[in-house]
């Protein structure tokens, strides 16, 4: 590989809501979702029935951890090569998360979605090979009657295959969806090839779920309900995307907002946060814009540095900046890839509105009841 992925993450306070705990590899932050340590608590009690050493549990346990987090890398490293940043990796119950800067397009997708269950294909073959070469036996019954020391690298090699294979099953928002995605784009317009995957991964998340719930297998049903939200927000936002159309980001930005001084206190911020129905400010130095303070991060700083402290201390020097003239669905995918952050508008160097999704919404519901007025008209006339 002739290039590496960056090698510091830029700030970013909008990360994945719900997580507990995380560490940085290669400049990337890895979170771990609360219910992520649902999975190991299961790994440890699967461990514990078997035959291996409290060590061989152990090594086990971050083997499948270490396979998940390089299936997000192999994510991130192709990613790299189409220039998108990846802002973090959260590690979940069903695997793992690269959120990425923005959403890969095309053949992009096609290559970072298939990136993933590749690793796991190639670490799974490898250790196979490796206890084939070494003479152990590959039968089933080797591996699955009784977990033990000596059968440890083919149950790992195993979990890889499985992992590769778990995420290539066709339902969105999986890899396996996001491939599905990618090639019926190809013949179909991308929001329409968006629907029928998420389609497809709804109606394989309510059987996986049904069978679970006959089977009495409840760990099943709990990855069915994540695999059917996450393809019901991806119908939602390619809806969204499909009524936005070519609009661009001028009508809908906001352009009567107010600042914050780049001396002004989280005091100064809290009171103006309740003076208005703004959540987010600019924070200017001078005529420049120098961050951005959101509303979770002023809260985050009043209870850890309190409110005498200042706002430069707190605020998002890594905030989006769009041109007026940038296609509003785009904007949208990128305040969506942020949780929510807001997007401030420059007209050359001079901030002239801010955009968030509050605003968006309301101007397309005006726009869409405008609309029908104006057909009401045309009928009546």
């Amino acid at each position: 590989m002739d290039e590496q992925l960056p090698t510091r993450q830029k700030p970013n306070d909008a990360h994945f809501p719900g997580t507990l705990g995380s560490v940085e590899v290669f400049g990337i932050p890895v979170r771990f979702h609360f219910t992520f340590w649902l999975i190991v608590v299961y790994l440890i009690v699967i461990g514990s029935r078997g035959q291996q050493s409290a060590a061989g549990t152990t090594l086990y346990i971050l083997s499948i951890f270490g396979s998940v987090l390089l299936h997000e890398l192999g994510h991130a490293v192709v990613a790299h090569r189409f220039r998108i940043r990846t802002l973090e990796i959260v590690m979940l119950p069903i695997g793992g998360l690269a959120r990425l800067e923005r959403p890969p397009r095309g053949r992009e997708e096609f290559w970072v979605a298939i990136a993933g269950p590749a690793v796991n294909l190639i670490i799974g073959g490898a250790l196979m090979g490796f206890a084939w070469l070494g003479g152990n036996s590959l039968a089933p019954e080797t591996w699955m009657a009784q977990p033990n020391d000596s059968n440890l690298a083919e149950r790992i090699g195993i979990a890889n295959l499985f992992l590769a294979v778990f995420n290539l099953i066709p339902a969105f928002p999986m890899d396996g969806g996001r491939i599905l995605r990618s090639l019926l784009a190809r013949w179909r317009p991308e929001n329409e090839a968006t629907r029928t995957a998420a389609r497809i991964g709804m109606g394989m998340a309510a059987i996986m779920g049904l069978y679970g719930l006959l089977a009495g297998n409840f760990f099943l049903v709990f990855i069915a309900f994540f695999i059917y939200v996450g393809a019901m927000q991806e119908r939602v936002a390619s809806d969204q995307q499909e009524l936005i159309g070519s609009e661009i980001v001028q009508p809908a930005m906001v352009t009567d907002f107010r600042t914050l001084n780049h001396g002004d206190t989280l005091k100064d911020a809290a009171n103006l946060l309740l003076a208005t129905t703004q959540q987010d400010f600019p924070v200017m130095a001078g005529q420049s814009v120098a961050g951005l303070l959101t509303r979770q991060a002023m809260l985050r700083a009043m209870a850890s540095e309190g409110p005498e402290a200042y706002v430069a201390g707190a605020m998002d020097r890594d905030f989006l900046r769009v041109p007026p003239s940038a296609l509003l669905s785009e904007v949208v995918q990128l305040i969506a890839s942020r949780q929510g952050s807001c997007a401030l508008v420059f007209e050359d160097d001079t901030l002239v509105g801010m955009l968030t999704a509050e605003n968006v919404s309301e101007f397309l519901i005006l726009r869409e009841i405008r609309r029908a007025r104006d057909g009401a008209r045309e009928q009546g006339s």
